[in-house]
């Protein structure tokens, strides 16, 4: 099972993986091109035979360490990267910046036996979209590769719950004043953030606050844009850091 910023449906109801990001289900030309990373050559099979089942997912590449994944990551350029935390050579989390920086394009999901919070949380800041346990079975792998390809954030539900406490605990570690002011955000768009951070999907925030699904897409898109950062993810890490809002 795979969540949110909380144990939400998605955006289309599809069940089985939730997440936060624009609605799921646009049509596609061209199947998601994925590139499998784990140092289990087994693993890496087992996932290959699975996705080549599903028709709008097509398996590019495989890579057994972090290293080999950037590498791959820069020839093939894939749309998602499903890759493992620990490995050798170079673990996933070390890879991620590498391969953001090498496939801009790439959207990493971190696909994993680790369910510790620092992980997590260490994953998110390289710019993973999606932190998922391996314990989901074949059918969430597949759902959560077309819903982080459509703009969604995939986070087991078990994990989710860890987020929202290293959260909390960052907040607690963090007593220093900003040198220079966060971007002000308008009441409505703080009001849209505090939903997001609660795992609510933009058509919720929408009936949330009697305003149109369009409207939150459009006050989503500006605060990431004021912020300057690339997912609801990273704008509620930055929130809750920031002080600009609290979850209790």
């Amino acid at each position: 099972m795979a969540d949110s910023f909380g144990p939400t449906r998605d955006e289309d109801a599809n069940g089985g993986v939730a997440g936060a990001g624009p609605d799921a289900g646009t049509a596609r030309k061209e199947p998601i091109r994925v590139l499998v990373v784990d140092d289990h050559a087994l693993f890496r099979r087992g996932l290959e035979i699975v996705l080549a089942d599903e028709e709008d997912i097509q398996v590019v590449g495989e890579a057994g360490d972090g290293a080999e994944a950037v590498e791959k990551a820069a020839d093939l350029l894939p749309d998602i990267v499903l890759m493992d935390v620990r490995m050798p050579k170079r673990g996933g989390i070390e890879a991620c910046t590498s391969i953001k920086e090498v496939a801009p394009s790439a959207k990493i999901i971190m696909l994993t036996i680790s369910d510790e919070e620092a992980d997590l949380y260490d994953a998110i800041k390289a710019g993973a979209t999606g932190y998922l346990l391996k314990e989901i079975s074949t059918d969430e792998v597949a759902t959560a590769i077309r819903a982080v390809a459509d703009g969604q954030s995939q986070i087991s539900p078990s994990m989710a719950s860890k987020l929202l406490t290293e959260f909390k605990s960052m907040i607690q570690r963090t007593d220093e004043r900003r040198l220079v002011p966060a971007p002000r955000l308008t009441d409505r768009e703080l009001e849209v953030l505090k939903l997001v951070a609660t795992g609510m999907n933009n058509r919720d925030i929408a009936k949330e606050l009697f305003i149109s699904e369009n409207t939150v897409k459009n006050h989503v898109r500006n605060i990431l844009e004021k912020l300057q950062l690339h997912s609801r993810m990273e704008a509620v890490v930055y929130a809750m850091r920031e002080k600009i809002l609290e979850i209790r």
